[in-house]
């Protein structure tokens, strides 16, 4: 049986949506990488997505294009996001990886180009 986290995992995109202390859904696309019954996420620790999760850790999340527009009955998984510590967020971070190439590119670059590692901080959404 087919869940709809298997169908996000196949998506390019997903939009995530947190939601302010006033109750306000903002929705962002996002890149994702799904492993053990969990999505991860990769993100600028200083994102507006991280502040929201840190007061409230509800999210939805739906198939998405890269602007973020969500196609007419495309489903949608409500879940409960954690930020990861920072050995969490390495694994997750290589789970991107493995998924996206231009993550690939931008580690490989860095390394190469002798450039600090961007900070990053991993979420975790269990559906």
């Amino acid at each position: 049986m087919t869940t709809t986290l298997d169908v996000l995992a196949r998506e390019r995109y997903v939009s995530l949506t947190t939601y302010r202390k006033s109750g306000v859904g903002v929705s962002t696309p996002v890149w994702h990488a799904v492993d053990g019954g969990e999505l991860f996420i990769w993100t600028s620790p200083d994102s507006g997505k991280v502040k929201r999760i840190r007061n409230n850790g509800t999210v939805a999340l739906s198939p998405c294009d890269r602007r973020g527009r969500v196609a007419q009955g495309a489903p949608t998984v409500r879940g409960t996001a954690r930020l990861l510590d920072s050995a969490d967020t390495a694994e997750a971070r290589a789970l991107l990886a493995s998924k996206y190439l231009l993550v690939r590119i931008a580690e490989w670059s860095t390394r190469i180009l002798g450039r600090p590692k961007r900070s990053g901080i991993a979420i975790a959404v269990r559906c």
